[in-house]
Parts: C-alpha cells; structure tokens; sequence
C-alpha cells in the first residue's frame, strides 16, 4: 500500500504543478501588461520631472524678461524723478519708483524660486539619468525574460502533463476514480494532503493520534475525517535511514 500511496502523492505533485503552469501561462498577457505598467509608470515620472523644470524655466525667463522691462522702467522714473520741476512731479516719479522698486523685489524672489524648482528637477533627471538612458533595454529585456520563461513553462508543462499520465496509469483503478473523483470535488483540487504537526495541511484538522500512527505505518489507505482527503506523512531523514 506504501507505494500507491508514494504513487498519489507523486500525482498531486504533477497535478499541482501543472495547475500551477496553466495559471502561468494564462495569465502570461497580464504579466506583459504588468511589465509594461511598470516601465510606463517609471517614464511618465521621468517626463513628469523633465516637464516641470522646462514649465519651471520658461516662466523663469517669462519672470526675468518683465524685470529686465520693470528696470528699464526704473532707470526712466529715476530720470523724471532727477528732472522734476516741481512737488508734485516729484511724488509722482516717487511714488513710480516705489512701486517699480516692489515689482523688482517681487519678480526677483519669483525668479528665485523658479530657478530652484529648475534645480531640484535636474538633480534628479542627473541621479537618474542611467535609468533614463537604459530604461526602454531594460523594458525590452524583461519582456524578452518573460517570454523565455514562458517558453519554459509550456515545455515543462507538456512534460509534468506526461509524468501525470504515466503515474496515473500505474495506479490501481479504484484509488484512480477516488483521487479523480476527490480532485473534481474539491476546489483546490488538492486530494492527497500532507500530515503536518498532527493535523491535515490542508483542512487544518487535528488527527487521532492513532491515526497519524497508522498512517506513518503506511498499510493502508486513510483520509481526513474532516475533509476526506488523503493522507501521508513526509518520513523523517532518521526514519527514511533506518
């Protein structure tokens, strides 16, 4: 009975592999488009940072323009200011100059700014730029890896698939219909679970301990009171020297 037992764990391996790689390989166009997020995620950061230093320096030079305009203005109110005749164009041309004076002080703080955001923006498309310039290989290499792995997983797919085959047919027919049948009726399809500290791995249900013996003995089939799986026990290294 031990080997038809060695036989239905060897078959819930294949069948959990091969469960597994159909996943894999269905899903293989969700994973594309994962990698493709992923790479557009990091270019849309970089062309988000490479826009705000060129919004930042064009309304840099916009705000430099207006002071170079508001001191040419200054120098003319300076001039009326030397040349008034009297009181009151003199308070006019003071009054100009005062506020020419704010508008300066203000464009210049502005123009200040401006000139940092542009900073911070390159030193960071500097820190990055080795990402910058390797990023659509990188995009390129990890869709070329996930075709490969692809690939593989198909051919290691066809060949678990065989392996299956070969073990099932092996089986005795009234242990093939239960496992098949145990298969179809479970939704993770796990028919054949292992004994893990005393209990069953897969329900979580604490076994008799007599029964956890007479499963280590192996002479006979036995399944989970609880969930009806079948059972076996991994034989400790002391166990499987002796």
């Amino acid at each position: 009975m031990k080997a038809e037992l060695d036989k239905l764990v060897a078959l819930q391996k294949s069948d959990t592999e091969i469960k597994k790689l159909k996943n894999a390989i269905e899903t293989v166009d969700k994973r594309r488009v994962a990698i493709e997020q992923e790479f557009e995620a990091r270019a849309f950061e970089i062309r988000a940072l490479e826009k705000k230093r060129d919004t930042a320096n064009s309304e840099k030079n916009r705000i430099d323009n207006e002071i170079a305009e508001a001191n040419t203005k200054l120098e003319r109110s300076e001039s009326n200011l030397k040349q008034s005749q009297n009181q009151k164009q003199y308070e006019a041309a003071m009054r100009e100059k005062g506020v020419l004076q704010k508008q300066i002080s203000d464009l210049e703080t502005a123009s200040l700014e401006k000139s940092e955001l542009v900073e911070e923006a390159e030193k960071v498309l500097a820190e990055r730029a080795d990402e910058i310039t390797n990023l659509e290989v990188e995009r390129e290499a990890s869709l070329k890896r996930l075709e490969k792995q692809t690939e593989e997983e198909k051919t290691e797919l066809e060949r678990q698939r065989q392996k299956r085959e070969k073990a099932f047919e092996t089986l005795p027919k009234n242990l093939a219909a239960t496992y098949d049948r145990l298969v179809q009726r479970i939704r993770d399809g796990i028919a054949v679970a292992e004994v893990k500290n005393g209990a069953c791995s897969s329900c979580s249900m604490k076994l008799r301990p007599q029964m956890v013996v007479d499963i280590k003995v192996g002479k006979q089939i036995l399944t989970c009171e609880n969930c009806n799986r079948i059972l076996y026990i991994v034989p400790t290294e002391s166990v499987q020297t002796a």
